[in-house]
């Protein structure tokens, strides 16, 4: 994909065009975003897609509105105008049946994980089974234990709490969670921050394992380089309330856009341009 940039005409980084290839489904789409907190405008005519498969890394400055994104298209904040669309279904006009199907389509891993302190990490995948399905204990044991194992974690970790795991065992039994339903679009809310760089490339490789062999599609937002670099197809650029600049790692290496270029041509970005 070649990188554009949005202009004042538009709004949006591709000018509304599809992939060149024409079979490319949006599994997300986003068009006129605004959010605002009273006087303070945080998102505006914001359009984002999605497509199926992919891994979307989601970036942006600190305070620029990554997160106000990913929680209004949850339905977490409010937005005051603009539409949401996910696996082809209007959220907004969508009946409680529809409603209730789409959301066990969707899974979250929020940033420090959000496990409940007093439900061992077994109790926390289950959680979603709950809510959703009527299922026999049995049943939901069995299906949280193949969880645990699809995300690199030992059988015994079940019968742990939360504050009895490392950080790296916290955000895969947070993932094993998001998973619970097999969901077809998973949001990763700072996956890697806080593990050490080991931990951090373990937890990409997983990531980028699972979108394979799942046939997941990933809204990643992060501050991870490494992550950028090693597993993301296509990056969105937040600035100026909207999607500023999106492409592949290449072109956001090429890019003269100010923020994109001390982003990626910083010094913590030397070493990883250099092997590029």
């Amino acid at each position: 994909m070649t990188m554009v940039e949005a202009t004042p005409e538009n709004g949006r980084a591709d000018g509304g065009v599809e992939p060149e290839n024409g079979r490319r489904e949006i599994i997300l789409q986003a068009r006129d975003i605004s959010v605002a907190f009273g006087s303070h405008q945080v998102l505006q005519h914001l359009d984002l897609d999605i497509w199926r498969g992919e891994i979307l890394g989601f970036v942006g400055a600190s305070g620029a509105g990554k997160s106000v994104l990913l929680r209004t298209i949850l339905k977490l904040t409010a937005r005051q105008a603009g539409s949401i669309r996910i696996l082809g279904l209007d959220y907004d006009k969508a009946t409680p049946e529809q409603r209730m199907s789409l959301d066990m389509r969707l899974g979250v891993l929020f940033q420090q994980g959000a496990l409940f302190s007093s439900l061992t990490v077994l109790e926390n995948i289950q959680v979603p089974m709950r809510e959703y399905l009527d299922l026999p204990k049995k049943l939901m044991d069995e299906l949280a234990l193949l969880k645990i194992e699809l995300v690199g974690l030992r059988p015994e970790s079940a019968d742990l709490y939360p504050d009895e795991l490392s950080g790296g065992m916290i955000k895969r039994a947070a993932l094993a969670r998001a998973l619970a339903l097999d969901p077809d679009l998973v949001f990763l809310d700072e996956p890697t921050s806080g593990l050490d760089p080991i931990s951090a490339a373990e937890f990409d490789e997983l990531i980028a394992k699972l979108r394979d062999t799942l046939g997941l599609t990933v809204y990643m937002v992060t501050h991870d380089l490494d992550s950028l670099f090693s597993v993301c197809d296509r990056i969105a650029v937040l600035g100026g309330k909207k999607i500023a600049v999106e492409g592949t790692i290449e072109d956001m290496l090429a890019s003269d856009e100010p923020w994109v270029r001390s982003y990626f041509h910083g010094k913590r970005a030397r070493s990883l341009v250099r092997t590029k």
